[in-house]
């Protein structure tokens, strides 16, 4: 059989050919890297992930859980938001990960990204939003009770941790104030330290530029210009945002818009000073604001000195003063506080 091969032209490769042809392919097809290329892998510099969690108000959220996942790992790790809000997971390696965020009455986050080597990784601002289990336990709570907690949390709220920011909520649908409510916001915000401090102020600066001159100088006149601001600030908290609301049953907040236009949130900012929320949730021209801004200015004729005792200046432009501040306090209220406003942290975070 072998030599009618040979003659038809086809040669029969000895067992010594085909063995080196089996040892030196068939590894090469099965191996994909070198010892090098896995050494260089190994070296790769590590990376670092890092954020920031808030939740729907602005204020940070401290104490809330981040747990990060790799394609590598299968445990994972795990690690807790500081005072600032703040997270942060070092020396890891690059690669595709995953981050889930849980709070207690916040619904769950998830975010996913990739680190390359070497990379300092921010992840983009987290928001947690309240959960639905929580919105349904509020439902079933009157009006009042909601009411009464809402204005625990606006108590709290304060731009740079300093000056208060009482008179404003981010809930849409804000339960409507109690006269009760009302008057004790009025009293917070004319008693808090930072309202005796700022008058001190305005007084001394009105002393400087001799303002009022009627009062005099020296202690006596400081005095009379500290009542006298003072008595501005005190009665017109109380007439336009305590007494008149609750006669005209009126909603002495600001209500957060931030969404919308540009153009159409300085509208509704400007607005504000005209136009309020009654406590019927309905809108409708803003009696407490615009009487009180007269109502205090008329008030403040009885105080000023005898020469300052100007009809036009002190009750009419005193009036239409105020209400201009209204409307420029609305536009720093939806473009600039939330951004500065930060809840003070109640209890202490537990360490990471």
């Amino acid at each position: 059989m072998g030599l009618f091969l040979s003659l038809c032209g086809f040669a029969l490769p000895s067992v010594a050919q085909l063995q080196p042809l089996a040892a030196s392919t068939v590894p090469d097809a099965v191996r994909t890297e070198s010892p090098a290329e896995d050494a260089a892998l190994d070296q790769q510099p590590p990376g670092t992930i890092s954020g920031t969690v808030e939740d729907q108000s602005g204020a940070v959220a401290v104490g809330a859980q981040v747990h990060l996942t790799r394609q590598e790992q299968s445990s994972g790790q795990d690690t807790l938001t500081g005072d600032n809000g703040q997270f942060s997971f070092s020396h890891l390696p690059p690669g595709p990960f995953h981050l889930k965020v849980t709070a207690t009455g916040f619904r769950t986050q998830e975010v996913s990204g990739v680190l390359h080597s070497g990379e300092f990784y921010i992840v983009p601002q987290i928001t947690l939003a309240i959960a639905a289990a929580e919105t349904e336990v509020k439902v079933g709570l009157a009006p009042e009770e909601i009411a009464l907690e809402e204005v625990k949390i606006e108590e709290k709220q304060r731009i740079l941790a300093i000056i208060p920011n009482f008179y404003v909520t981010y809930s849409a649908d804000a339960a409507p104030l109690t006269s009760k409510l009302k008057f004790e916001l009025a009293w917070k915000s004319s008693t808090d330290p930072f309202t005796f401090t700022a008058v001190g102020a305005l007084a001394g600066l009105e002393q400087a530029t001799d303002d009022f001159s009627g009062y005099g100088q020296g202690m006596q006149g400081y005095t009379k210009r500290y009542a006298a601001s003072y008595a501005d600030i005190f009665a017109g908290t109380f007439i336009g945002s305590a007494i008149l609301p609750s006669v005209f049953h009126q909603d002495p907040r600001y209500f957060y818009k931030g969404t919308g236009s540009t153009r159409s949130r300085i509208f509704y900012a400007l607005a504000n000073s005209v136009i309020c929320k009654g406590d019927n949730k309905r809108w409708q021209p803003n009696y407490s604001s615009v009487i009180g801004s007269f109502a205090v200015g008329g008030l403040s004729y009885l105080y000023y000195p005898a020469s300052d005792r100007n009809v036009n200046q002190v009750v009419i432009q005193n009036a239409l003063l105020r209400i201009a501040e209204s409307s420029f306090a609305g536009i720093f209220q939806e473009f600039v506080v939330r951004k500065l406003s930060r809840q003070p942290r109640t209890a202490a975070a537990p360490q990471p």
